[in-house]
C-alpha cells in the first residue's frame, strides 16, 4: 500500500486509462497535474486513501472494459494519433462553438451574464491552442519522430535549434497548466456544464460540447504530460548516452 499512494496520478492513468473515471469522480486533475501522489490529492481534498484506493481497484479489476495500451506504442505512432485524433478534433470543433457561444451570449447574455465570460475565456483557449499545437507539429513532433527513426537506423541525431527536447516540453507543460486553470473556470461557471431550466436546445447543445471539448483535452494532456513527454526525454537520454560509448553513423 506504502507504493501504491506514493505513486503519481499520471501514472496511474498513463498505465491504465480508465482510471481517469475514478480521478474525475473526485475532482483530481490527472493531465496537468499528474505529478502528484496518490498521498498528495487525498490529502489536498480530504480524501480517504483507502476509499480511492478501492475505487481505483474496482475499476482495474473489470474484465470486460477495454481500454486502450498507450503505453506499448512507439513514440512516433502516438505523436502521429495525437496530431490525427486530437489535434483535428480540436481544430474541428473551435469554430462550432465559437459560434453557439456567441449566439447564446445574444440571446442568453443579459439572464446569464456568466455566457459572456465563458465564452471570452474559450475565445482566449481557441487562440492559444491553436499556436500550441502548431509548435507541436512543427517543432517537437517532428524532433520526436527523428529520435525514433534515427535510434532504430543507429543514426546520429543532430542537436536541434532549441538544445534538448526538455525545453519545448517545458514550454508545452505549462500551456498545459494554463487550459487546464482556463478549462477548471469554464466548468465552474457552467455549474459543471449543467444548462439552466430556461435553456433552448443550442444551450443544451453548446454545454454538451464544451463538456465532450474539456474531456478529449484532458485525454490529449494526459497523453502527452504523462506518456509522450516523460518517454522523449528518457530517449534523448539513451541516444546521447549511447553516442558517447558508441559513436553512431553521421546522419
Amino acid at each position: 500500500m506504502e507504493t501504491l499512494i506514493k505513486t503519481k496520478v499520471g501514472q496511474f492513468v498513463a498505465k491504465d486509462y480508465r482510471t481517469a473515471t475514478v480521478f474525475s469522480k473526485y475532482g483530481i486533475d490527472f493531465c496537468c497535474r499528474g505529478d502528484r501522489t496518490l498521498e498528495e490529492v487525498c490529502n489536498k481534498n480530504g480524501i480517504e486513501v483507502e476509499t480511492l484506493l478501492e475505487n481505483l481497484n474496482d475499476v482495474l479489476t473489470q474484465k470486460d472494459d477495454v481500454t486502450i495500451d498507450y503505453q506499448s506504442w512507439p513514440l512516433d505512432l502516438l505523436a502521429d494519433y495525437i496530431e490525427k485524433k486530437h489535434h483535428r478534433y480540436v481544430e474541428e470543433k473551435i469554430p462550432i462553438l465559437r459560434q453557439y457561444l456567441e449566439k447564446l451570449c445574444k440571446v442568453h447574455g443579459g439572464r446569464h451574464p456568466e455566457l459572456l465570460e465563458i465564452h471570452t475565456l474559450f475565445s482566449e483557449a481557441s487562440g492559444e491552442l491553436a499556436q500550441h499545437m502548431k509548435k507541436e507539429e512543427i517543432i517537437l513532433f517532428p524532433f520526436v519522430r527523428k529520435m525514433v527513426k534515427n535510434l532504430e537506423q543507429n543514426h546520429n541525431v543532430q542537436p536541434p535549434h532549441f538544445g534538448t527536447v526538455e525545453n519545448p516540453i517545458s514550454m508545452m507543460m505549462q500551456e498545459h497548466d494554463n487550459e487546464g486553470v482556463r478549462f477548471r473556470k469554464i466548468s465552474g461557471l457552467s455549474n459543471n456544464y449543467t444548462p439552466p431550466e430556461d435553456a433552448c436546445n443550442t444551450y443544451n447543445v453548446t454545454f454538451s460540447m464544451l463538456e465532450e471539448f474539456e474531456k478529449d483535452l484532458h485525454l490529449h494532456i494526459h497523453l502527452e504530460n504523462n506518456i509522450l513527454f516523460p518517454k522523449a526525454i528518457e530517449m534523448e537520454k539513451k541516444i546521447v548516452e549511447g553516442a558517447k560509448a558508441c559513436p553512431f553513423v553521421e546522419d
